[in-house]
């Protein structure tokens, strides 16, 4: 039985984004959420087994479930995710200070992050709140 190429490559970036994922579950400095975020949908895209191994795993309910479930994440999530990408934006706005119209650009970019989080994601008390 020939394999569809395609998702084959949705299989190799989704383990990929999961390795990235696992690793910024540990380090403080990389973002866990969003590369966790693009397992699920590369995992989806690939192979209903691998995407239901992904979700059962401690890592997605830990970090996703309830965000995927209901659109929403505990104070201690978003907090972690803000400062997360502002100090990592930070560095390349700090880099780019001869190049002003990227600043503006990243500026803009944290600006609509922050907006989001704060306004688009419902917050939860705790983590067992639905």
């Amino acid at each position: 039985m020939k394999k569809n190429p395609l998702k084959i490559l949705w299989s190799v970036l989704g383990f990929v984004s999961l390795g990235i994922g696992a690793v910024g579950a540990v380090l403080p400095f990389l973002p866990t959420f969003p590369f966790l975020l693009l397992t699920v949908f590369c995992f989806a895209k690939s192979s209903k087994r691998l995407h239901t191994w992904f979700i059962g795993t401690k890592l997605y309910k830990d970090n996703l479930e309830s965000y995927v479930q209901n659109r929403s994440m505990t104070v201690e999530a978003k907090v972690r995710i803000m400062v997360t990408v502002t100090l990592i934006m930070s560095v390349g706005f700090i880099m780019m200070g001869k190049v002003p119209v990227a600043r503006v650009v990243l500026a803009v970019v944290w600006l609509l992050h922050v907006v989001y989080f704060l306004f688009a994601v419902k917050t939860r008390k705790t983590r067992s709140d639905k």
